[in-house]
């Protein structure tokens, strides 16, 4: 299957950091944590697609993500800690190369990824908990993370909006 059959058969639509989503669970269980303005569901989970020419942009949740590996060619998940170390974890399954078919995204870090593979795409599953809410999610523009990170300049330049489009829906 291509990218394009994913989208169709799982009802997917384009997420606002960019690529494809369907929300897939939502636990029934409720949390209220200090961190988060009101309860939120104990988890959420997600398919998202992410296609070469697609980028998933930084951006920051106040929750952890948990990427798992489902099909496609491996997706680069790039992550700025809370001090603005860069790191890039592999998500995929070739373990021989570094891959690994999870990846976890701490709360409170910037995220964003890509699919380096020319004509490709990755398909994964997001699991958030405590449970996504758009209130929880911050997409962040260039030229504040620059002023953080500007020993970052690099991947800032390459994954974060300079301009946010649109309205955010939600997942």
């Amino acid at each position: 299957m291509n990218a394009e059959d994913w989208i169709t058969h799982l009802d997917m639509a384009a997420h606002p950091e960019g690529g494809y989503y369907k929300q897939s669970f939502v636990s029934p269980e409720k949390i209220s944590l200090a961190a988060h303005s009101a309860e939120r569901n104990l988890y959420t989970s997600i398919y998202f697609l992410l296609r070469s020419q697609d980028i998933s942009h930084f951006h920051r949740l106040k929750s952890d993500e948990l990427w798992y590996f489902h099909a496609g060619h491996a997706v680069t998940v790039h992550i700025l800690d809370a001090e603005g170390n860069y790191r890039a974890e592999k998500l995929g399954l070739d373990i021989a190369v570094g891959e690994r078919p999870q990846v976890l995204v701490e709360k409170g870090s910037i995220f964003g990824s890509t699919v380096e593979a020319e004509d490709s795409f990755s398909l994964v599953g997001c699991m958030v908990s405590p449970g996504f809410d758009f209130a929880d999610f911050e997409l962040l523009l260039q030229a504040e993370l620059l002023e953080l990170y500007p020993n970052q300049g690099k991947i800032i330049k390459k994954l974060a909006y300079e301009k946010i489009p649109g309205t955010l829906s939600d997942r």
